[in-house]
């Protein structure tokens, strides 16, 4: 019944149905390792404030020369809660512009910290609003605490995409944080990320808004994988499907697609043809009987009364 599974067609057929599944199988397996990253990264986001930072000096690698970042962290790193201590160099702060909180447009405002080793980490103090003179004015910044200064914050990866660097109003104008262009402008090394400030020693001025931190999707990852593993068993069911309906048809001996027969297609005996072409003869006859009736109505109608 089933032996036409052997011909060329249903083996192919049957092995397009195995590596579409197969695919399928990769692409849910995806899915699965993008939701356990982000949901290891919103971990580490809601366990900031419980967890002991650990030294950046520790999970960061340090970079060796101006002009050049130190290696990027990998995501695995991203939101750690890290520590550290040096001094601030204002006269190389970053002020980012066009940066949203909370629907507002501002500036978030990094200052390099100065290690005792001669690096720097970029560290975000916080977010101010734009001045009433637009996003190209120069905002009002709380200076820097001078001296020496510790800093608890998580890590922050470097954006992409870099944008141009200028100088405005005494400090490195940018619309992007990244940090392998912020670093050819720094006259020292610098770290491959930077730092989101949560608290400081001493206490930081309460004019900063802190920079919320987004949790990751990783529901929406969960449940693409779902679905693809999902796709992938409904194409062995459509598969099966179109087998046994092809396995059906066979037996009942109708080839695929057949419909049945319509009044027009069936052959017809003579006591039927008879009665169409009589039918056909009353409707035309009919019809004449309508036409001259119409055609004396109308002679009727034109001709003149008699006085």
């Amino acid at each position: 019944m089933y032996r036409f599974l052997l011909t060329p067609r249903w083996l192919a057929a049957a092995a397009l149905t195995v590596v579409a599944s197969v695919v399928m199988v990769m692409l849910g397996n995806w899915q699965l390792h993008r939701y356990e990253e982000r949901t290891a990264i919103n971990d580490r986001i809601d366990a900031a404030n419980t967890v002991d930072a650990v030294a950046l000096t520790s999970v960061l690698t340090a970079p060796t020369a101006a002009g050049t970042p130190g290696a990027a962290p990998g995501k695995a790193l991203a939101w750690t809660k890290v520590t550290l201590s040096g001094r601030y160099d204002p006269a190389n702060e970053i002020q980012a512009r066009g940066r949203t909180v909370g629907s507002k447009v501002g500036f978030e405002i990094l200052t390099p910290l100065l290690l005792e080793n001669g690096t720097a980490v970029l560290v975000d103090r916080g977010w101010v609003p734009a001045p009433p003179g637009g996003a190209l004015a120069a905002p009002e910044v709380p200076p820097a605490p001078t001296g020496q200064v510790t800093v608890v914050g998580q890590i922050h990866l470097s954006e992409s995409r870099p944008a141009p660097v200028d100088r405005r109003d005494g400090r490195l104008d940018t619309r992007r944080i990244s940090l392998p262009r912020l670093a050819t402008e720094l006259p020292f090394p610098v770290y491959g990320a930077y730092v989101l400030l949560t608290e400081q020693t001493p206490a930081a001025d309460p004019a900063f808004v802190p920079i919320p931190i987004p949790h990751e999707d990783s529901w929406q990852n969960g449940g693409y994988a779902v679905q693809w593993w999902i796709f992938a068993g409904m194409v062995f069911v459509l598969y099966g499907w179109q087998a046994r309906r092809e396995a059906l048809e066979s037996a009942s001996g109708k080839p695929s697609g057949a419909r049945p027969a319509r009044k027009a297609d069936r052959p017809r005996d003579r006591v039927e043809a008879a009665d169409e072409r009589k039918a056909s003869r009353d409707r035309v006859e009919e019809a004449d009987r309508r036409a001259a009736a119409s055609r004396s109505a109308t002679v009727t109608a034109d001709r003149p009364e008699s006085d």
